[in-house]
C-alpha cells in the first residue's frame, strides 16, 4: 500500500486514503501515524484488504514519504 492522499492530521496522528500498489484499490479514512518507522516499515508491510497483496510482497519500489516533524521533535 501506499499513501494516495493525507486527509487530516493532528500532531503525528493522521487519516489517509492508501491505494495498493498491484490492484489500484483504494482504502479510505485509515489511520497512520507519522513517524520514521510508519513510513518506512509499516506502510509497506500492509496488505491489500482485496487481493493481500503489500509492496514488501511485490517487491516493489516503495518510496516512504517524509514526516512533517523532525525524528525526536517533542510536539
Amino acid at each position: 500500500m501506499r499513501i494516495k492522499k493525507i486527509i487530516s492530521q493532528n500532531r503525528r496522528d493522521f487519516w489517509a486514503d492508501y491505494e495498493c500498489e498491484n490492484c489500484g484499490h483504494i482504502e479510505e479514512h485509515k489511520n497512520g501515524y507519522d513517524d520514521a518507522n510508519f513510513h518506512n516499515n509499516v506502510i509497506p508491510a500492509m496488505k491489500c484488504s482485496k487481493c493481500g497483496e503489500s509492496a514488501n510482497s511485490l517487491d516493489s519500489d516503495y518510496r516512504p514519504l517524509t514526516t512533517k516533524y523532525p525524528e525526536g521533535y517533542q510536539i
